[in-house]
């Protein structure tokens, strides 16, 4: 078939490839409907007539309503198409606890730290508390990366331009992920790098993190040192060498904790790479382990889908407190909360939010959802849990990271080259995009679009997770691409 009805009630199809004006779409046994103009590979057709003001469906759930009437085989995108969300919090949260059966769990290579951590890499992190001494922090990271190279996984620094002049929740944000990423047990060594006189310093991160593994942890303020940069490599080679004796040991799969998330998505987001990597998730916590889903604002207009599903009552009651906090955000600074499809999504075939979001929260699985945390939070519950982040790809992912994801499951319509501060699998929606991107792509989900196997496809992806998580290196780790990027709420002194 060229074109897909996800769920018996939708009155839209989604095109698998692209289909021709004319041509006869056949998208259920003895069903077809005729194409009026030609649809774009992931853009979808009317499959009745549906009158203005009518609810389209997809995924079995509104996406919107119709702005004109839509004849049988019409393209259905932003000419036709508007969003039906409104601004406010409008389902209740349930508690469903009935979690996946319990599977046999698989194992991976990592480092058990001394606090009973796992980590999937054995890195040297520079983290600087404040963004006057990003400079700083990269040379030393360049320096001492000879005397690395072969003994440890790389010595990355991870520059941010926060640390000082912030207030209130906006400086604490800041504060929570640098404490996230001094505790991450991806770094067998950590340098914390200070300046002397910034807000955040060391001496108040040192209180947040209440303790650390000293051998693993070392601190220097720039403005105490008669030579920072002296005093700096000697440290890191002292890091270095305590690191260097780490080796990788078997551990089960329920000590991972994997990151989810999409960027540039497209019309086959929600049909092919997205469900694939909910079942991926799902497997992972039915081996005990956790999947952490983010970007609250892509929750919008199918926030329902994940309420249904809530662990116990203190996850029904923060889930909508969370998703009600963050449309209190938007509106807070003069926005609405359904702008959000970029150019690229639409480009894509995806209209309006409600579309995104339904395609969007599929990376969840059906795992009830058994813990809701804050910005800058870290994992304390396995399972599924869910991450207040906005959608931002930087923003979310250091987000994941900084909450103790080891790696992170990146599904893609468009393709990006960047990667996290941990290992980033991209996962492409479409065969094209992993053709024409290769050197970005880890994986293509493409397949599922033609008639592939799905439980060939999950079994191919869980094993490219185990084998990331055992010392394979991602397309982003191979190319040097890691960034960082921390959420700005807040005045700026």
């Amino acid at each position: 078939m060229s074109v897909l009805r996800i769920h018996p009630r939708d009155n839209v199809a989604v095109a698998l490839s692209p289909v021709a004006a004319g041509e006869r779409a056949v998208y259920a046994v003895g069903q077809a409907v005729t194409a009026l103009e030609e649809i774009p590979q992931g853009h979808k057709l009317a499959l009745a007539p549906i009158a203005a003001g009518e609810a389209v469906i997809k995924y079995g759930y509104p996406i919107g309503r119709a702005k004109t009437d839509i004849a049988p085989g019409a393209w259905v995108h932003t000419h036709n198409l508007g969003t039906g969300l409104s601004q406010g919090v409008t389902a209740a949260a349930e508690v469903d606890a009935s979690a996946p059966a319990p599977l046999p769990p698989r194992t991976f290579r990592g480092y058990r730290r001394p606090d009973a951590s796992v980590g999937v890499r054995n890195e040297i992190w520079i983290v600087p508390t404040v963004g006057c001494v990003n400079g700083v922090a990269q040379a030393l990271a360049r320096a001492a990366e000879p005397y690395a190279r072969g003994r440890v996984d790389g010595v990355y620094a991870w520059p941010h331009p926060y640390g000082c002049s912030q207030m209130g929740d906006d400086q604490a944000y800041t504060r929570r992920i640098l404490c996230g990423l001094i505790r991450h047990p991806n770094a067998g060594g950590v340098l914390v790098l200070g300046l002397g006189c910034e807000n955040s310093g060391i001496s108040v991160l040192r209180d947040l993190l209440g303790g650390w593994d000293a051998e693993r942890t070392a601190f220097l303020e720039c403005q105490a040192a008669q030579d920072e940069q002296r005093e700096g490599e000697a440290l890191l080679r002292a890091l270095i060498d305590r690191a260097a004796g780490d080796a990788r040991e078997e551990i089960g799969a329920g000590e991972l904790i994997v990151g989810l998330k999409c960027g540039g998505s497209d019309g086959l987001s929600g049909v092919t790479a997205n469900p694939l990597v909910g079942r991926v998730a799902d497997r992972l916590v039915a081996m005990g382990g956790t999947a952490l889903l983010a970007e609250i604002p892509e929750m919008f207009g199918a926030e329902g889908v994940l309420f249904r599903r809530c662990a116990d009552e203190a996850a029904a009651r923060a889930l909508p407190e969370l998703v009600g906090d963050f449309k209190d955000y938007f509106v807070r600074h003069g926005q609405v909360v359904y702008e959000n499809p970029s150019p690229g999504n639409k480009a894509g075939g995806i209209t309006t939010l409600e579309e995104k979001s339904l395609g969007c929260v599929q990376k969840g699985g059906s795992a009830p959802v058994s813990d809701v945390l804050r910005y800058g939070e870290t994992v304390k519950k396995r399972g599924l849990c869910v991450l207040q982040t906005p959608g931002n790809d930087l923003v979310s992912t250091t987000a994941l990271a900084a909450a103790g994801a080891q790696l992170i499951l990146f599904t893609t319509g468009r393709g990006t080259p960047f990667g996290a501060p941990v290992p980033t699998l991209k996962i492409a929606t479409n065969t094209a995009l992993a053709g024409h991107k290769a050197n970005w792509i880890d994986y293509s989900a493409g397949g599922l679009a033609q008639g592939g196997d799905w439980e060939q496809h999950t079994q191919a992806l869980l094993q490219t997770v185990l084998d990331t998580a055992s010392g394979a290196l991602t397309r982003s780790e191979r190319a040097g691409y890691r960034d960082l990027a921390i959420w700005k709420d807040g005045v700026t002194l």
